[in-house]
């Protein structure tokens, strides 16, 4: 029997989530993060591999990892902006050059383009950047490796072996995580910007060697910035849908 009041908090529970981008200090009891993994261990699997593993970061551990992560990306950004001189000396210290397991910088499909500058265009016209205020763009995007201020972070590993059918897996396996902290009053914010660079965080987990770092997500209580009103929407069903070829 189709039980109604689920589907509803479901639905709601799926509307409802943002990405959030600001957290508040309070920290997340370990017993709750440990309710949310032992709900989203239940997501689906190719054949039930379950081909991820997750590492899990707070306090001093959470607090090394953000301060190694934006030594690079300031590296990372001052390499960009140093000219020649710099750029050589980056190739020989490999101090800021990308180290992740997959590559997180690529060319947009001119079909993805539009979502993707409206979205970043929305979000920075509620933070009340301009276009062309680059220094405040900067600092919003180096917010990535801080975690927004989340007092937890996790990262994503997935098992290589199964290519694009693990990503598949820990994509399900992400988004029961992230409804099961809607349902506690949680925020998440998924980001592919973590995977940039690997070797902070191995250095810090005990990582098997068949597992590629793919992403990570933060974790915590959402703050009353503006920043977490933003939503970008989605596009309407009839948009994803392919139609039946005619004749």
């Amino acid at each position: 029997m189709v039980d109604m009041e689920d589907a509803q908090a479901l639905a709601r529970l799926l509307r409802a989530r943002r990405s959030i981008r600001d957290f508040s200090a309070r920290e997340v009891p370990a017993e709750l993060i440990a309710a949310i993994l032992d709900d989203a261990r239940w997501a689906p699997s190719w054949s039930n591999t379950q081909p991820y593993k997750i590492a899990v970061a707070s306090g001093e551990l959470k607090d090394q990892l953000k301060t190694e992560l934006l030594a690079r990306f300031d590296a990372a950004a001052k390499l960009q902006s140093g000219g020649l001189l710099g750029k050589l000396s980056a190739l020989l210290t490999r101090k800021g050059l990308p180290d992740g397991d997959f590559d997180t910088r690529f060319e947009y499909p001119k079909e993805l383009t539009p979502r993707r500058r409206a979205t970043g265009f929305g979000l920075y016209a509620t933070l009340g950047i301009a276009r062309e205020d680059s220094a405040a763009r900067h600092c919003q995007m180096r917010r990535n490796w801080e975690f927004f201020g989340a007092p937890v972070v996790m990262f994503v590993f997935v098992r290589q072996e199964l290519g694009a059918y693990s990503i598949l897996d820990a994509g399900i396996f992400l988004q029961s995580l992230m409804l099961s902290a809607q349902a506690r009053g949680l925020g998440t914010c998924a980001e592919g910007a973590l995977a940039t660079w690997a070797g902070p965080v191995r250095e810090a987990f005990d990582v098997p060697p068949a597992y590629k770092l793919l992403c990570g997500l933060a974790l915590g209580w959402p703050s009353d910035h503006v920043v977490n009103t933003f939503n970008p929407g989605r596009a309407e069903v009839a948009d994803m849908l392919i139609p039946e070829k005619r004749g």
